[in-house]
């Protein structure tokens, strides 16, 4: 598996049998410049959402109009960009999971929130939000935790799923920060890697992982927090 990190919680993920974008904001992200959209969009099959705020939706309809890739939401969030002309859509909920071919992507619970104030400025509820636990068939298991805070049942996740591989939000401010998202790896889970994200990207956000890097230090977990644009072989 091959896993890129774009900046902020934007994610591609490569195996054998898909290419997945997972929350795709990168037109407007201060942490991706320099990158090129169309090298990073090439080939994608699914574009995966955690929830509907704009630093996350992104450039999900233009990319999802161009490739043809399918996208993945919760059901009120989906009906959204079905209304904005995204045809390839797969909706689900909190706890239900959707077989995409050579992987499944069940919808897991997040603390956070999910309208998103567009540019007619209305705003549009946009369902909960949701971390995705992704299962493949013949590679690591993958939880992209979303926009969360620390909450208990994670436990509970981990013994559901045991994800080998956890995208963590650690900027604090709109996420748990990175003491805190340390002591949620620590206690709830038993990743083999760790991978830090949503941070960097907006001053009033942290601006490294070191506060998560030493959170982790002692514990059983691969801490690897890649530049941007980076690909970490998996």
């Amino acid at each position: 598996m091959k896993i890129t990190w774009l900046g902020h919680s934007a994610f591609r993920i490569e195996t054998n049998a898909a290419k997945i974008l997972i929350d795709p904001f990168l037109t407007h992200n201060p942490s991706f410049a320099g990158q090129d959209i169309k090298q990073v969009a090439s080939g994608i099959t699914h574009i995966l959402l955690t929830h509907g705020h704009g630093d996350h939706v992104g450039d999900t309809i233009s990319l999802a109009r161009e490739t043809g890739a399918v996208v993945l939401a919760n059901a009120d969030l989906a009906a959204w960009l079905g209304s904005k002309g995204v045809e390839r859509i797969e909706m689900g909920n909190t706890g239900g999971t959707v077989s995409l071919g050579s992987f499944t992507a069940t919808f897991t619970n997040a603390l956070h929130s999910s309208a998103q104030i567009t540019e007619d400025g209305v705003s549009h509820a946009l369902g909960n939000p949701n971390g995705l636990m992704l299962h493949f068939d013949d590679e690591a298991s993958l939880l992209h935790m979303g926009d969360t805070d620390i909450f208990s049942d994670m436990a509970l996740l981990n013994e559901l799923h045991q994800p080998d591989i956890g995208i963590v939000p650690i900027g604090d401010r709109f996420t748990m920060g990175g003491a805190v998202a340390a002591l949620a790896c620590r206690r709830y889970f038993n990743f083999k890697t760790a991978i830090p994200c949503h941070y960097g990207t907006f001053p009033i956000i942290d601006q490294t992982p070191d506060k998560f890097v030493s959170g982790m230090e002692g514990s059983k977990t691969q801490v690897k927090a890649p530049k941007q644009g980076e690909t970490l072989s998996i």
